[in-house]
């Protein structure tokens, strides 16, 4: 297992669409692997291949606390079959956007369809926090950061102090 680098907005890679995956194999479980290593670590609850710098459709997920076993979802090709027209709000936060959370509205509930990591096709709903937080994950895969969607203020904000801290990093590495 390896930790990986988390790419952090405004890095462009973080808006690039990402492949479908042909098929799940040792290399992508691998990954995913690697991928929930970094997410634990970082300390998150989700994390997409687009934020690790790979153009793939994966993503994942473990919303367990601390102190209760972990129950990771690892999805390739996730797709949303049915979302609910009911919406819920949630404050939501991103490893690639570190230390800045907002209020997003999403749907309530959605069902999914993906292959798990052993190449088997999956269909399951989900919502609360789990839920919100899969549309977030799958999000990234088409390129969409949760500032998105919010307005367009707040998202410059949070981009140009990303941006600043970006620089500062640089500056103090040169």
């Amino acid at each position: 297992m390896a930790v990986l680098p988390i790419i952090t907005a405004p890095d462009p890679r973080l808006k690039v669409i990402s492949e479908p995956v042909a098929r799940v194999d040792r290399s992508i479980r691998q990954l995913m692997d690697d991928m929930l290593e970094t997410m634990y670590l970082a300390p998150g609850i989700g994390l997409a291949a687009p934020q690790i710098g790979v153009t793939k459709r994966i993503i994942v997920v473990d919303i367990t606390k601390d102190d209760a076993p972990r129950r990771p979802y690892r999805m390739v090709n996730p797709v949303i079959v049915w979302a609910s027209p009911d919406l819920a709000i949630y404050e939501e936060g991103c490893l690639s956007l570190p230390d800045h959370y907002a209020e997003v509205e999403r749907s309530s509930r959605v069902r999914i369809r993906y292959l798990d990591c052993d190449n088997l096709e999956r269909e399951e709903e989900f919502d609360g926090v789990l839920g919100t937080c899969l549309q977030h994950e799958m999000d990234h895969l088409d390129g969409i950061l949760f500032v998105d969607h919010i307005s367009l203020l707040k998202r410059n904000i949070i981009l140009r102090k990303l941006a600043k801290t970006r620089r500062l990093k640089t500056a103090s590495t040169a």
